[in-house]
């Protein structure tokens, strides 16, 4: 097999699976392959891990963020099948093979890395070694890009989540979902509901929740009008919490702007907290942003930007009790220091 990027750079590997294309990222985490692969915001895409070695502990039946998608490829330096973890219950190739998502490995991804970072290609192939890069280049020019990704992530249906003795009720939108999102709210006493992306906003208020979530999901907020347009009849009238996807839409429902970034942030990333300072270690995918000049004039205040490159990271608007980030707060690479589903039902306590 081989990886042939939009530009015609050729990465020789081995692997399985069926030829794939899509967009190419590259994800700078050490940990956590089995929630990236899993993450339905990843999903059609190829993912290329910048961490040498994949696999070694594992994939865990309990650790599954999401059954609804995943990337279609995973591009490794090397990938284990001997895993060392006395949870494991199957091991990276089987879980990859069973789920059909294409394996290649043996990739220079350092030197892919280096090609990447640079924002100038976004598309790439996983192809059989005997396809040529101009045939390659040429598949990927003629593939379509799904513009909605998110409708073939969401649920098809509601579902609950419930937990004894709950003191609130929450609905979560999902755009992409994971479910440590679902885990983080039961475990602080709130019975969770979890409906389609299109429902419509008479039909989440029906449910009679204490506050709305709207999760991460893959895709450009662009391609989700009828979204933007539920939270601008939503907010002020309950609490709303953003995550990822959500915290995006929800800076467009107040008049912010987005801009597509160089090459997105995909991994462990330093997040600083303007009010205390506090910097959290938190994990990132996207690659839309909010623009920080745009924020003016809205009723949004700025609350947490990104440490290394000021990349906007949180919004709130005390106001209409709203608050969104960028990252995943239920994703972390370490001790369980965010507290913002905590925040959360603090603004449906008040």
């Amino acid at each position: 097999m081989k990886l042939v990027l939009e530009d015609g750079s050729e990465f020789a590997g081995v692997g399985f699976g069926e030829a794939v294309v899509g967009e190419i990222v590259f994800n700078t985490s050490m940990v956590g392959y089995q929630e990236i692969l899993s993450d339905p915001a990843y999903a059609g895409r190829i993912v290329l891990m910048t961490y040498p070695l994949i696999g070694q502990y594992g994939i865990m039946d309990e650790d599954y963020e999401s059954r609804a998608g995943g990337p279609a490829a995973l591009v490794v330096r090397e990938c284990c099948g001997t895993p060392s973890n006395f949870r494991y219950t199957k091991t990276l190739p089987e879980d990859l093979e069973d789920r059909g998502i294409t394996c290649m490995a043996g990739v220079d991804t350092r030197m892919a890395t280096r090609i990447l970072r640079e924002g100038k290609v976004r598309r790439a192939a996983v192809v059989d070694e005997d396809v040529s890069v101009a045939e390659a280049q040429a598949l990927i020019t003629s593939t379509h890009t799904d513009e909605n990704p998110v409708a073939k992530v969401s649920c098809r249906k509601r579902w609950f989540s419930r937990t004894p003795q709950h003191t609130y009720d929450v609905l979560v939108i999902d755009c992409g979902m994971k479910h440590g999102i679902v885990s983080a709210l039961n475990a602080l006493g709130c019975n969770v509901t979890v409906v389609p992306f299109d429902t419509a906003p008479e039909d989440m208020m029906a449910f009679n929740p204490d506050g709305l979530l709207f999760s991460g999901g893959p895709g450009s907020p662009a391609a989700l009008p009828s979204i933007v347009s539920a939270i601008n009849s939503l907010k002020g009238r309950l609490p709303i919490f953003g995550i990822g996807l959500g915290h995006q839409l929800i800076s467009l429902s107040y008049g912010a702007e987005l801009e597509r970034m160089v090459c997105g942030h995909h991994g462990d990333h330093p997040v600083r907290c303007l009010s205390t300072g506090k910097i959290y270690t938190v994990g990132e995918n996207h690659d839309f942003a909010v623009k920080a000049s745009s924020l003016k004039g809205t009723l949004l205040t700025l609350t947490h930007v990104d440490a290394a490159d000021g990349t906007v990271e949180g919004v709130e608007c005390p106001e209409d009790r709203v608050c969104s980030v960028q990252f995943y707060p239920e994703g972390r690479p370490g001790p369980c220091e965010t507290d913002f589903f905590e925040k959360f039902v603090k603004m449906m306590e008040d």
